[in-house]
């Protein structure tokens, strides 16, 4: 399975823009955490990059990843990454192991926060988006209040990182990114 073969499974299912800009986030972090762990990128940014791709189909905790999973297995996702995908999701009761299922669940949430912190500034850049107005952003429980923000310090935890190089890595990744994610300062696209 290579990435245009896991891009033709999103072309397939997934059609909102802002989960799609979700996905690729995640799979920035993810690339990025297995250089950092000196492992192998490609399947970590494959799980990071399929990790919700039946979320539209399966929008509820009973059905999603678990019901998406032999979805992938026909496709020909390697085990592991389909492995990796069901640990991200307490619910599914895969243990997480791996360091690459560690790294999926404590991407996945923050991707959010800083995607919000990055909506709400002036510019409207993540380039713009500081550590700084992360930890200001972050202290602020109503904003962003749907993002766990303990399942983030439990992924950093699980990691074994410090939460706010966790933090500055994950933004890092996205930063790099911005364009691919709508993030970098250009008006919305309206559909026609």
């Amino acid at each position: 399975m290579n990435r245009d073969q896991a891009l033709a499974i999103l072309d397939e299912f997934v059609s909102s823009p802002s989960l799609r800009h979700h996905m690729l986030a995640v799979e920035a972090a993810m690339c990025d955490y297995a250089q950092f762990f000196g492992e192998d990128p490609r399947p970590w940014a494959l799980a990071g990059l399929l990790h919700d791709f039946d979320w539209e189909i399966h929008p509820s905790l009973e059905q999603h990843p678990h019901q998406g999973a032999p979805i992938l297995r026909q496709r020909g996702v390697p085990e592991a990454v389909v492995r990796c995908i069901l640990s991200h999701a307490d619910h599914t009761g895969v243990p997480r192991q791996a360091l690459m299922e560690k790294s999926l669940f404590a991407c996945d949430e923050l991707t959010g926060l800083i995607s919000a912190v990055a909506l709400v500034r002036p510019s409207r850049d993540l380039r713009d988006v500081s550590l700084r107005s992360v930890k200001k952003k972050w202290k602020d429980r109503r904003f962003a209040a749907a993002v766990n923000r303990a399942d983030i310090e439990r992924g950093a935890a699980e990691l074994e990182v410090d939460l706010w190089e966790h933090v500055g890595r994950v933004l890092a990744s996205m930063q790099r990114i911005a364009a691919q994610l709508a993030l970098d300062g250009r008006p919305a696209q309206t559909p026609e």
